[in-house]
């Protein structure tokens, strides 16, 4: 799959989403950021792996900063545990590729924005590496040259001036992690097949 072969599609509950998931962070005190946990999610997805609900669940405590047994003291984070798993799987193999990486709308400040799209991509190459591990050096090209830049993105400063034409480069930027994470999908796991119709007896 190409990058520029799909189109943006706009998740309007995008921003809803990540408010849920900032405030279960901010309400246990995390250290983390949300889009990171989300991030490596999606990495660990993208590259084909896959998780039990109670690794899962000691994934999300990690990124808190909670011990697993936490789940055990908190419904609201045990909940919130139990659904991001099939949530975000769900998002990355929707066929109408309207996922998106779970970051905050326009109505935070630039650098909060970029902030967090450096998080979630730290997260998304953290996870890739987890599942794919040494099998990434054997990616096709064009996934190799995509990690790089993500690399390159994970990097950047945080510290932008907030302008028009900064604000339309995050934008950018964005969109193309959103379908570069849709291309490693696309490469490391298999189509679903459709259910096979049951034989008609005449």
């Amino acid at each position: 799959m190409s990058l520029s072969d799909a189109s943006a599609a706009p998740n309007i509950e995008i921003s809803a989403e990540f408010e849920r998931w900032a405030n279960v962070f901010l309400a246990h005190k995390a250290f983390s950021h949300p889009s990171e946990l989300h991030g490596v999610l999606c990495g660990r997805f993208a590259a084909g792996g896959r998780m039990q609900e109670d690794e899962c669940a000691a994934v999300v405590c990690e990124h808190i900063g909670l011990a697993s047994t936490a789940l055990e003291e908190s419904p609201e984070l045990r909940v919130f545990a139990a659904g991001i798993y099939q949530q975000a799987l769900a998002q990355l193999s929707s066929m109408d590729m309207s996922f998106q990486p779970l970051l905050p709308d326009d109505d935070y400040a630039l650098e909060q924005r970029l902030e967090s799209l450096i998080s979630w991509v730290r997260g998304f190459l953290a996870g890739m590496a987890l599942a794919a591990g040494e099998s990434l050096g054997e990616a096709p090209e064009e996934i190799r040259e995509l990690m790089e830049d993500m690399v390159a993105i994970s990097q950047l400063s945080d510290e932008e001036d907030a302008s028009e034409e900064n604000d339309q480069q995050l934008v950018e930027i964005t969109e193309y992690v959103r379908l570069g994470a849709l291309a490693v999908f696309t490469e490391f796991n298999e189509p679903e097949q459709p259910a096979k119709t049951p034989p008609t007896l005449h």
